[in-house]
């Protein structure tokens, strides 16, 4: 069976805090900031350029934060890394915020394939999500560490921070997949079956759960198992590659079940 890809790079972790009203004119120049970021990053390193050569130290995390996006936007991994880390460094009374920072540079540093920069970055940030009190927040930060692990070689480390995001949130779907993916990896068939029929319990019409249940059941020997995976990834997937997977996966299974006739 074609390998499945394990622990694949998400961005959502590069997203800026959660958004709320501006409290402050910091806060206001701060989201203007981001939003040009968004849209025109070229400008945004400008203007946040600009604010940082006032001197003002108020305003220094935001600023940081803000190139930081532009760099991400720009693909410019490691100047991203640079801005989230000194932008981390800047705040002082915010251990959320600290946390998301620093998983921030991580995702930056995984981005350029530097596992082992990117998991300084998230282990720093797994101590301030505990300082934070923030399970969502310390759930998606032991994800983050599990793919630098799995990058690193380490899957008995990985598959100890995915137990623990589970842990944390036992209600992410991305949590149960990713495990399932990296105990299927580890040929952990029973495991990965365990923990796949969860993944599929709390998001049963996620495609990338489908994929990956039908590939533990091709694993397992049962083939009408898989092929109802994959062919309900043809019905609900929107999005072309995870259909283009399911139907190549399929048409292995019919090339494995008329060679064995």
């Amino acid at each position: 069976m074609t390998a499945f890809p394990l622990l694949a790079l998400p961005l959502a972790i590069l997203q800026s805090s959660p958004a709320t009203a501006p409290s402050s004119p910091i806060e206001a120049r701060a989201a203007e900031c981001l939003a040009i970021a968004a849209d025109d990053p070229v400008s945004a390193i400008t203007t946040a350029s600009s604010w940082l050569g006032e001197g003002a130290t108020l305003g220094a995390t935001h600023a940081h934060e803000c190139l930081g996006h532009a760099y991400v936007r720009l693909l410019r991994w490691e100047a991203a890394e640079e801005e989230f880390l000194a932008a981390r460094e800047n705040e002082t009374g915010d251990p959320a915020r600290r946390a998301r920072l620093a998983a921030m540079a991580g995702n930056a540093a995984l981005a350029e394939s530097r596992a082992s920069d990117a998991l300084a970055s998230l282990d720093a940030a797994r101590g301030e999500a505990a300082a934070a009190r923030d399970p969502e927040l310390a759930a998606q930060i032991e994800i983050d560490r599990a793919r630098a692990l799995v990058a690193l070689g380490q899957p008995e480390q990985a598959a100890e921070a995915l137990t623990a995001a589970r842990e944390s949130q036992p209600q992410s779907a991305e949590a149960w997949l990713l495990s399932a993916t990296l105990a299927r990896r580890m040929e952990r068939i029973g495991e990965a079956q365990a923990m796949i029929e969860t993944a599929a319990a709390l998001a049963p019409r996620e495609p990338q759960v489908a994929l990956e249940a039908g590939v533990i059941a091709a694993l397992g020997g049962r083939d009408d198992a898989a092929r109802r995976n994959w062919e309900a990834v043809v019905e609900i997937a929107a999005d072309a590659a995870s259909v283009e997977t399911a139907k190549a996966y399929l048409a292995q299974l019919e090339e494995q079940q008329g060679a064995a006739q």
